[in-house]
């Protein structure tokens, strides 16, 4: 099923409650939150009690994409926040599987997420465990980036390999997503779109949201 997942980093920070509570009328069907530590990525965004601060303002999935050192520490603070999907970096100094078991003991979903350089082979072990992959199409930490075509071999790998194991884990894609992109992304095997700029800097996000999911859904 094609979802659509605006970040809050293209939003107004002075006014994430509302700025949540607009994406849920514009039909979005996640809110994604990058949490951002300045030493995992070069740039600090805001953590657990920010999320937990505005959990209140909407019924939407929250979709925590946590790009921090040791995601493991920060689990249950996270959950306790009103985190219902929690991401974390392969690439992180965490363990991937102990970080994963730990997500689901808290009742989350869990998803692992590959930067641009990084392969997907250390995940495919992890796969009948996970419930999203995130392949970062941009390089982490900031938003407003190019959209990285080179990515997109990584998506058709995953697919195969979730259809061949018959699972239905997602396949999320964040940076640079827009009208050009998503297609490109949802036919390479994508099936949750993070769109930043794309949405909170449209005229009209309901409509940006509605075509983004329809031009994903014929690709």
């Amino acid at each position: 099923m094609i979802k659509i997942s605006p970040s809050v980093l293209a939003s107004d920070f002075s006014q994430l409650g509302s700025e949540a509570e607009r994406m849920e009328k514009c039909g979005a069907d996640y809110l994604h939150l990058d949490v951002m530590d300045g030493r995992f990525v070069p740039n600090i965004t805001f953590g657990a009690p920010v999320i937990k601060s505005i959990r209140n303002r909407t019924s939407l999935v929250f979709d925590v994409h946590l790009m921090i050192d040791e995601p493991l520490k920060y689990i249950e603070d996270f959950k306790k926040a009103g985190a219902d999907i929690i991401t974390f970096h392969v690439e992180s100094s965490s363990p991937a599987e102990e970080t994963v078991d730990k997500i689901r003991e808290c009742g989350c979903k869990a998803g692992i997420s590959v930067k641009p350089k990084t392969g997907v082979e250390e995940i495919l072990p992890l796969l009948e465990k996970l419930d999203m992959v995130l392949v970062m199409t941009v390089e982490p930490g900031f938003g407003g980036q190019s959209f990285m075509p080179e990515t997109m071999e990584k998506i058709k790998t995953l697919r195969s390999e979730i259809e061949r194991r018959g699972l239905s884990v997602d396949i999320q894609v964040d940076g640079g997503i827009n009208e050009k992109t998503v297609e490109i992304a949802a036919a390479a095997g994508a099936n949750v779109f993070v769109a930043g700029s794309a949405v909170f800097g449209a005229a009209d996000p309901a409509k940006e949201i509605e075509k983004l999911r329809n031009l994903a859904a014929k690709a």
